[in-house]
């Protein structure tokens, strides 16, 4: 009899849930990485501090690593190394370190690596990496020797973001002088500047198996090269966004941007279309976003000193065409996940209310339907 009670008093087990829970920062972050492979990740703060965390969808699993305080001024970007074993970190001190990813000892520093503020880095691999200073200064670092063997300075404004095509041999930069610069990394040598676009260009990444290279800018517009084509736009596509501040690729034709607006936009690269909402800090400026290793996550962070976590496990078997169909029902941007537009369920059910008072009016059909993300 008294078994039977205790049994049904057994406390229920932990709660999981679809994504992690956000992790809440002390002050805003500027940058998150996330491990190669193993449910963890990093980010440095305003404040020069870097966090590890690990995350985990059941509840209340969140833990600190560690955490290091090394830079004296805000970190701008950190980078997890393809093996997890090393942690890169740059900061408007000047400064690169690189950090034991385990323990968050640091290992090396390079003191005033540049003259000016370094605010972007990219891996190339586990020796070389590159830096980017506000000044427009382009370095490549080989970390065996700890000297530059490259340091060019051919941009006006900062660089915002460097990437590397797949067989390390060009690195393309974005300015805040509308240009992106193009680097042959085994020449070592300067090739040449793009066109000048309108606005900020904030981000660049390599698409469609390294046949595109698209920009993201501060007029929200994304800008779309074609390889060996990088004197100018083979075509853009504006987003009805503030701006688009950071791509993360998730597939050969799917896009994550970030916007200074709080929304995380889905976007189909060629048709251009933005498939929907993955999520947003409401009306705060998201800094970065990062895919994790097994693409169940997208990452972000934002002025809201959270860190919060998107299921974008969905994207890679969403098509265009379904999106259409959806289009003409609802104006608004599609919701990609639960969570998309608020975790609040009174929201959600308001949410689910106006789509189904929209589909019962009359259906209007959108003219620009190419370029439409309807966030207002």
């Amino acid at each position: 009899m008294h078994s039977k009670e205790e049994e049904e008093e057994e406390p229920p087990g932990p709660k999981i849930r679809e994504t992690p829970q956000d992790i809440q920062l002390e002050a805003i972050a500027n940058t998150v990485a996330l491990h190669p492979s193993r449910d963890v990740l990093v980010c440095g703060d305003v404040d020069g501090d870097v966090y590890a965390f690990s995350y985990s969808c059941t509840e209340g699993e969140n833990r600190e690593l560690w955490s290091s305080g090394h830079h004296l001024k805000s970190c701008r970007q950190v980078r997890i190394s393809a093996d997890g074993l090393k942690l890169y970190s740059v900061s408007r001190d000047k400064a690169v370190h690189m950090l034991d990813m385990e323990r968050g000892q640091l290992v090396t520093r390079i003191r005033g690596a540049h003259g000016a503020p370094i605010n972007s880095l990219l891996l190339v691999d586990e020796n070389i990496l590159a830096t980017g200073d506000d000044g427009g200064t382009l370095k490549v670092w080989d970390m065996r020797k700890g000297t530059a063997i490259m340091d060019m300075k051919n941009h006006e404004d900062y660089i915002s973001d460097i990437t590397v095509d797949q067989n390390k041999r060009i690195l393309l930069t974005a300015s805040g002088d509308g240009t992106m610069g193009v680097f042959h990394l085994k020449r070592r040598r300067f090739e040449l500047l793009s066109e000048c676009q309108s606005g900020d260009l904030t981000s660049v990444a390599v698409m469609k198996r390294g046949k595109k290279v698209v920009c993201g800018s501060s007029e929200g517009t994304v800008y779309i090269f074609n390889w060996n084509g990088f004197g100018a736009t083979s075509d853009r596509f504006a987003l009805k966004a503030e701006s688009v501040d950071c791509i993360a690729p998730i597939t050969e034709n799917i896009m994550c941007t970030a916007s200074m607006d709080g929304y995380i936009r889905a976007i189909n690269l060629l048709p251009n279309r933005v498939i929907g909402c993955i999520g947003q800090h409401v009306g705060e400026p998201v800094e970065e976003i990062a895919k994790s290793w097994d693409s169940r996550f997208l990452v972000s962070c934002a002025h809201d000193q959270l860190i919060k976590f998107w299921d974008i496990s969905g994207l890679p078997k969403l098509t265009v065409n379904d999106y259409r169909k959806r289009k003409k029902k609802d104006g608004r941007m599609r919701s990609l996940s639960k969570k998309a537009l608020g975790d609040n369920d009174f929201f959600s059910g308001l949410v689910e209310e106006t789509e189904k008072k929209e589909e019962e009016e009359v259906e209007e059909d959108d003219d620009d339907d190419d370029s439409d993300s309807g966030s207002d």
